[in-house]
Parts: C-alpha cells; sequence; structure tokens
C-alpha cells in the first residue's frame, strides 16, 4: 500500500478507449478516492500504469467493439484496433484488483459497482479486520 491513513486511496482505472474511464474517473474523485488514467492502452511501456500512478487499486475497464462502436460510432480502427489495446493492456490486466466489462452496462451501473469494490477492499483492509 502506498499510503497513510488519512490520504484518499489511490485508483488506476485502466481498460481500452470506450470502457468508461473518463466517466469513472470523476465520480470516483468526487466519492473521495484519488483517481488516476495513466492511459496505458496507448503505450507499449507494459507497466507504465504502475510508474506513472504507483496506485493502491487498479480497476480495470473492458468493453467489447460492439459497445465500443454504439458509444463511439466516430472513432474506429475496426475491431483490430482494440485487440491492439487488449495486448497493450495484457500486464495490467493480469495486475488488477477489480475487473469489469462496461459492455451492457450504464454509467451508473459501473459507478455502483466500483464503488461497491472499493468499499469493500477498504473495509477488509482496515486496522482489525
Amino acid at each position: 500500500m502506498n499510503r497513510d491513513a488519512k490520504s484518499p486511496l489511490r485508483v488506476a482505472v485502466v481498460g481500452p478507449c470506450s470502457a468508461g474511464k473518463s466517466t469513472l474517473s470523476p465520480s470516483l474523485t468526487s466519492a473521495g478516492y484519488e483517481a488516476r488514467q495513466p492511459a496505458q492502452e496507448h503505450s507499449l511501456v507494459p507497466d507504465m500504469w504502475q510508474r506513472i500512478t504507483r496506485p493502491d487499486i487498479l480497476v480495470y475497464l473492458d468493453v467489447s467493439y460492439r459497445a465500443a462502436r454504439l458509444r463511439r460510432p466516430h472513432i474506429d480502427g475496426g475491431p483490430e484496433r482494440l485487440d491492439d489495446q487488449h495486448f497493450r493492456l495484457i500486464h495490467a490486466r493480469s495486475h488488477c484488483d477489480y475487473y469489469l466489462d462496461t459492455s451492457e452496462l450504464t454509467p451508473l451501473q459501473v459507478r455502483q459497482a466500483v464503488l461497491a469494490f472499493l468499499q469493500s477492499w477498504e473495509k477488509k483492509h482496515q486496522p482489525g479486520y
């Protein structure tokens, strides 16, 4: 863990484009977490997410090609683009504390699911638990 008891929990949010990172992160910040998006999906450095954010928790949001196209019809590189991003995210996915496929979820459902996980994690990591 990278923080003292008074510091907010540092959460890195990674995933392919259109998974919901930009929508989720401000919600986490307003809930009292230090949320960061290291743009791992664009980096060829596998552990960039660790180097840049040094998170206490790594949240991985995923999305299907179909859902990504519905969310951002103006951005497309074909399924190959999503495959490439998934490849760049292999290290992060293998180290994530929480994985969530957002393809069939609303932003509110994503927020609720991630906040529920974070609250549960914090409870389990309190002294004396």
